[in-house]
C-alpha cells in the first residue's frame, strides 16, 4: 500500500512539474533584470484585476470596438554589414566581391537569385598610421596611408522563414556575422484594413441592436466618431531578460568567495496581447508576424428636446357705454382707453 501511495505521489509531482514548466523562465526572474528592446510601447502589463469595480450609469452611449489581424509577411529582407580591409583600393574591392559572390552561389539552389540580392556601399576610406621621423632635437609624427577599408550593406530578400537559416550559414562561411536587421513587407495591406473595417462595422450594428433592446434607440442620439489604424512589426516587440540566480548557499556554508560569471541575455518575441480586442483575425501564430489593428469609437449623446414656442393669445377688450336719453332712446358710444 505504501508503494502504491508513493507511486501516485510521484506521478502527481511529475505532472505538476511538467505542467508548470509551460510558463517558461521569464516569470522566475526579478523585474530589475528585464531589458527593453526597440522603441515600441510595452503592451500587456501585469494588471491587478478589481473584481468589485463599479459601473457608472450614464445617459450617453459609447461603442468602442477594436480589431487586430496577424499577417504573415509576403517577403523578408535581411541586411548584413560587411567590412573588408586591404593594402590597396583594388585588392580591397576584389576581396569583398569574392565574399559576396560566394554567398550568391550558395543561395542560388534555394531560389534566391542575383535579383534578390543588392549591395549598398556605406564607406570606402583609407586607413592611416603614424610615421615617426627623428631629427637631431625633435620628432615629427606624420600620418601616412597604410591600407583601405570598405564597408557595404548586403540586402538579401527571401520569401520563407525556413530560408533564413541557410542565409545565415552562407554568410558565416564568408565571415559575415553582423546581421543588422530583418524587414517585413506585406502586399495588399489595403485589403487587410478593408477586412478589419468590415468586421468592425458588423460588430457595431450588433451592439446598436443590443442597446435598442435595452431601450436606447440610437436614432434619437447625436453621434461623434474617432477612428485609428496602425501596423506593428516584430522588430519593435523583442524583449530581453537574463535568467539566472546569483545566490549560492553552498558558498556561504563553506565561507568561500563567489566568482561572478557572465550572464547570457535571452530574447523573446512578445506580440500584442488580445485581451483588449473585440475581433482577432488569425489569433494563433507560430512565428513573428506583422500585427495590423483598427479602432473605432462612437459617442452617442441624447438630442436636445425641441421646445415649441407657446402661442401668444392677445385679449383685446373693446369697451362700450350706452347713453340713455330722457325720451328713452339708447345711444351706443365707444370708450376711449388711451
Amino acid at each position: 500500500m505504501k508503494t502504491k501511495t508513493l507511486s501516485l505521489l510521484l506521478i502527481c509531482v511529475c505532472f505538476f512539474t511538467s505542467f508548470a514548466q509551460h510558463k517558461g523562465n521569464y516569470d522566475q526572474i526579478s523585474r530589475q533584470n528585464i531589458l527593453l528592446s526597440g522603441n515600441a510601447t510595452i503592451y500587456n502589463p501585469t494588471v491587478q484585476q478589481n473584481i468589485n469595480k463599479g459601473l457608472t450609469p450614464s445617459t450617453h452611449v459609447f461603442i468602442d470596438v477594436k480589431a487586430l489581424q496577424n499577417v504573415q509577411a509576403t517577403t523578408y529582407t535581411a541586411i548584413f554589414n560587411v567590412s573588408q580591409i586591404g593594402p590597396t583600393a583594388d585588392s580591397t574591392a576584389l576581396l569583398i566581391n569574392q565574399r559576396i559572390q560566394n554567398i550568391k552561389s550558395q543561395l542560388k539552389p534555394l531560389g534566391i537569385t542575383d535579383d534578390d540580392i543588392a549591395v549598398d556601399v556605406i564607406s570606402f576610406v583609407p586607413n592611416y598610421e603614424i610615421e615617426v621621423q627623428k631629427k637631431l632635437f625633435s620628432k615629427t609624427y606624420t600620418e601616412v596611408p597604410n591600407g583601405f577599408e570598405l564597408q557595404q550593406n548586403l540586402h538579401i530578400q527571401f520569401t520563407k522563414t525556413s530560408q533564413f537559416e541557410s542565409i545565415l550559414t552562407a554568410c558565416a562561411k564568408s565571415e559575415i556575422y553582423n546581421l543588422v536587421k530583418v524587414d517585413y513587407y506585406i502586399e495588399h495591406i489595403a485589403e487587410v484594413y478593408k477586412n478589419l473595417q468590415t468586421k468592425l462595422l458588423k460588430l457595431i450594428e450588433e451592439k446598436k441592436a443590443y442597446y435598442k433592446v435595452l431601450g436606447f434607440d440610437l436614432a434619437n442620439y447625436n453621434v461623434a466618431i474617432a477612428d485609428d489604424q496602425y501596423c506593428y512589426f516584430p522588430k519593435d516587440f523583442y524583449q530581453s531578460y537574463q535568467a539566472f540566480n546569483s545566490v549560492s548557499f553552498e558558498a556561504i556554508k563553506k565561507n568561500r568567495g563567489i566568482t561572478t560569471a557572465k550572464k547570457q541575455t535571452s530574447y523573446y518575441y512578445q506580440p500584442l496581447s488580445y485581451e483588449n480586442y473585440d475581433v482577432v483575425v488569425n489569433p494563433s501564430i507560430l512565428e513573428p508576424v506583422v500585427q495590423i489593428g483598427m479602432n473605432i469609437r462612437l459617442q452617442y449623446s441624447p438630442k436636445p428636446k425641441e421646445v415649441k414656442p407657446e402661442p401668444v393669445v392677445k385679449t383685446e377688450i373693446k369697451h362700450k357705454y350706452y347713453v340713455v336719453s330722457p325720451n328713452g332712446t339708447i345711444d351706443i358710444k365707444a370708450l376711449q382707453t388711451n
